[in-house]
Parts: structure tokens; sequence; C-alpha cells
């Protein structure tokens, strides 16, 4: 098999495209269909037991923090608005401003606690970019480590996770209750 290459000017033409082939991903993009009824970032008053059970870390009267519990890494977390909207700009100013105060708490909370080399953050807003529940924006923090294996997942479709999820919990959730203390 001949490997493409590009020209001189660094362009390409039709002819020499370079591709990658990710025929897993096919019957998730012919299968998907409406998103899953109910919202998992939309509830009442909940005990500890149905906190635990959603794995939510923090909420307060302006916003939501869970883990997520399909995640790419662990201390993968998820902040979302407690209005039930899809975009940013639907958003409030003071709404806007609580969740952007969470995020950059959350970030050093994650620091203190994990100690990653470094974060994805960001928001993956309607379906086609991503996102799994679309119509309840949410932004993602994921902690990456120098060395990660994510390659594994392109190799045997296999995530490699070095915290369970349940310990994840744990420490999280006991050092979430000091996140208002890093608002500032």
């Amino acid at each position: 098999m001949k490997r493409a290459s590009r020209r001189r000017d660094n362009k390409s033409d039709a002819t020499t495209l370079l591709r990658l082939w990710a025929p897993w991903r096919y019957p998730y993009i012919r299968a998907a269909g409406p998103p899953p009824a109910g919202c998992i970032f939309c509830f009442g008053d909940i005990g500890a037991a149905e906190r635990r059970k959603r794995l939510v870390i923090h909420r307060d009267n302006d916003a939501v923090i869970m883990l997520n519990r399909f995640p790419y890494n662990n201390g993968h977390i998820m902040i979302a608005p407690r209005r039930h909207v899809a975009t940013p700009e639907l958003l409030s100013r003071a709404e806007r401003s609580a969740v952007a105060d969470l995020i950059a708490a959350s970030v050093g909370l994650l620091r203190k606690a994990l100690n990653p080399s470094g974060m994805n953050v960001g928001a993956n807003l309607g379906r086609s970019a991503g996102a799994g529940i679309a119509e309840h924006m949410h932004w993602h923090i994921v902690p990456r480590w120098d060395g990660d294996t994510n390659f594994i997942t392109v190799l045997d479709s296999t995530r490699v996770i070095s915290q369970h999820l349940n310990a994840s919990f744990k420490v999280l959730n006991e050092l979430f209750k000091t996140i208002e203390a890093h608002i500032s």
C-alpha cells in the first residue's frame, strides 16, 4: 500500500489525501436517534443517597457539578447550570458568572486532589458536536497526565481509567464540600 504524501507547497490533492478509518463509529452514527428521556442535570432536592447515585459532588442555586458516569479519565466532571438551556447565550449574566466561577474553582480542586499534568475544559454544543445531552448544556473538565494511555482506545476499543468511579466520588465529594471557599 502506498502512503500518501504532501506536495512541496504543503497542500494535498484528492489523490494524496490521508485518511483515518474508524469503522467502529459507523454503528453509533447510524443508530443515533432521539436523546434519552429525562435530563440527568434536572432534579429537585435530593438526599445523600440520591446524590451518591447521581454522582453529584456539588449543587447550589445556580449550578450542579457531577462526575461523568462514563469518564474519559478519572476525575472527569461535568458542570451544568441548574436552568435547562441548550446554549450559553441563553444563560443570564449571573448564571454565566456562577458557572465560570465553578469551572475555575473545580480546576483548582482537581489539581489539589489528583495532581494532573493538564486538563481539558470545554463544552459540546449540539448533538452533532458530540453532546450526549444537547438540550442541557454542560462543561466537561477532564484531568490528563503525561503518559496517558489514550492510544488504547484506538487500538482496542478499551478505556484505561486509573481510579474506580466510587473512589473518585469519595475523594472529590469530600473535597468539593469546600468549593465555595475557593470562589473569590
